[in-house]
């Protein structure tokens, strides 16, 4: 009898979950011997997946944890706890003519073909319902919990798109986690959509087997104020990344970015008091700027309280000949740093970074490096500097370089942290567990307490309460239901938040606490006493 490819992958399956892999080399070693014997390629973990889910469907075989976790690819996708889905948006005017910003015809600005986010958006017609549904079934084939997840929105000035086509676009990406259907075709219906519909969904999503826990956005500082603050939290946002570039005005008005540093401060001021977590995208090597200067920068954003984001996104300047900049680089009027330069740069960076702020990413992922003439032209940024760190004996404080990951040990001993400073005219109290030398992070808390909130106008509650503007465990994602060897669904997040009332009545005299929620996370707050008032989860004390 002759065997198809198909047949051979169930019965290879079969074998894995008898031979019970222990790790990557064990796994390794299997597939190997699994070729030899039956005379076929290697098999790569994507096809075992398949084939693995295949059988789970069909009934052939049982769920076996040890042999989704050995196949499991690229499983630092789910080791912050949560999965991260990026979705991109339509290509639309930009109000910024920034010089270092590309504009490729067909895709929203800054954003270049190549990128993985961009490319599986132009596959799809920019359409976010399928954009989020075929992210959520890779993300689960490669082996991913997507119980949880982070909605990233990108593309362009966010807070510039038409309102009708915002409610739309995150009503889609609400549908396609909450399992539903996307039957409406024509552009013109799509934006008939109403926030009483996108309510609907957001409903749905309080108990979807996908939940988002955490939505973001991209917008320009001069677009933060009071009104758009109370419409982000219409639509369900959590966080916002502002495209701050850089802190020196003159270094703004160069590069035409056409606001300057006081916006930054307003809208970074708005967005913590209403309880957002805030993220800066910073860029070193601007045209104006230098080496020197782009140091001190970095050093202004965590020793000047008008700034501190809890989150940093550093894209060095990139050299596109799609750019304005690119015809200043001819004339020989702008010079991009040298590799060694822009390496020792970001250590010297890293090595000022606060305990309480992640850095995000380092470089932007453009695949194809011919499309760069200078700058930042290091696919491996991150990689190089990881190496630099353990050669000269450190580790950066940064919250992405601290998570447990996978390396969680339940006999090790953990302990309470808490970090107080002053920022935006407010006090914020960084809570978090890790063990005794910090250089494990396992559960972080962020509360503020604003004397002056810009935003108690709008939201009369938050006047005299605290705000917890982040509660987040570390580790491998753990689905909702399941409770298994990992730091999750230990109880770490509710002692933080106990400690976090605690404090709330204690330093401040206050009996009542805000939690800026995902709308897939209210139920988790629900079952600690939290109701919901508006768009947050308020408790009182």
């Amino acid at each position: 009898m002759a065997y198809s490819l198909s047949m051979f992958k169930e019965k290879i399956i079969k074998e894995l979950i008898k031979y019970d892999p222990k790790n990557t080399w064990d796994l390794i070693s299997f597939k190997r011997e699994m070729s030899q014997k039956y005379k076929i390629p290697v098999l790569s973990n994507f096809e075992l997946l398949k084939a693995y889910h295949k059988m789970l469907q069909k009934g052939i075989i049982k769920k076996t944890e040890r042999v989704e976790q050995v196949l499991k690819i690229r499983p630092v996708r789910s080791l912050s706890g949560i999965v991260n889905v990026s979705v991109l948006t339509k290509p639309y005017p930009c109000p910024g003519q920034c010089l270092y910003c590309p504009k490729e015809p067909g895709l929203p600005s800054s954003y270049l073909s190549g990128e993985p986010a961009v490319e599986r958006a132009k596959k799809l017609n920019f359409d976010p319902y399928w954009q989020v549904k075929k992210r959520l079934e890779m993300l689960k084939i490669a082996g991913h919990s997507t119980d949880k997840i982070e909605l990233r929105i990108v593309g362009g000035t966010w807070s510039h798109y038409p309102k009708k086509y915002q409610v739309w676009f995150v009503k889609k990406c609400f549908e396609a986690c909450n399992e539903g259907n996307s039957k409406i075709k024509t552009q013109k219906s799509k934006l008939k959509f109403t926030i009483q519909k996108l309510k609907e969904e957001e409903k749905k999503n309080e108990r979807a087997k996908h939940r988002i826990v955490g939505l973001s956005i991209e917008t320009r500082p001069d677009f933060i104020n009071e009104k758009e603050i109370e419409w982000l939290r219409e639509l369900g946002v959590t966080m916002v990344e502002l495209g701050v570039q850089s802190i020196y005005d003159d270094v703004l008005k160069l590069n035409l970015r056409g606001h300057g540093v006081k916006e930054t401060i307003l809208a970074t001021k708005l967005l913590k008091d209403a309880g957002f977590k805030v993220l800066y995208q910073m860029m070193p090597n601007l045209f104006g700027s230098d080496l020197k200067r782009d140091q001190k920068m970095f050093e202004e954003l965590f020793r000047n309280s008008d700034f501190q984001p809890d989150y940093l996104k550093i894209y060095p300047c990139a050299l596109l000949k799609e750019s304005p900049l690119y015809r200043l680089w001819k004339k020989r009027k702008y010079q991009p740093y040298r590799k060694e330069q822009l390496i020792n740069l970001l250590l010297r960076i890293k090595k000022k970074i606060p305990y309480y702020v992640r850095i995000q990413r380092i470089t932007r992922d453009i695949p194809s490096l011919k499309v760069i003439k200078g700058g930042a032209k290091i696919s491996n940024l991150r990689q190089l500097l990881a190496e630099r760190m353990k050669k000269e004996n450190w580790q950066c404080k940064c919250i992405r370089c601290r998570e447990v990951r996978e390396s969680y040990d339940p006999k090790e001993k953990i302990y309470l942290f808490r970090q107080d400073y002053l920022a935006s005219g407010g006090k914020e109290i960084f809570l978090t567990f890790e063990n005794k030398n910090r250089t494990k992070l396992f559960s972080l808390l962020r509360l503020r307490f604003s004397s002056r909130n810009q935003v108690a106008s709008i939201f009369p509650f938050l006047k005299k309460s605290t705000v917890i503007r982040e509660i987040h465990t570390y580790g491998e994602a753990v689905p909702i239901s399941q409770r298994k060897k990992a730091i999750q669904h230990r109880g770490l997040g509710r002692r933080l938040i106990k400690e976090a009332e605690k404090i709330t009545k204690k330093d401040f005299n206050l009996r009542k606490i805000a939690v800026i929620a995902g709308i897939g996370a209210r139920e988790y707050f629900r079952s600690l006493g939290y109701k919901l008032k508006d768009t947050y989860m308020v408790k009182e004390i």
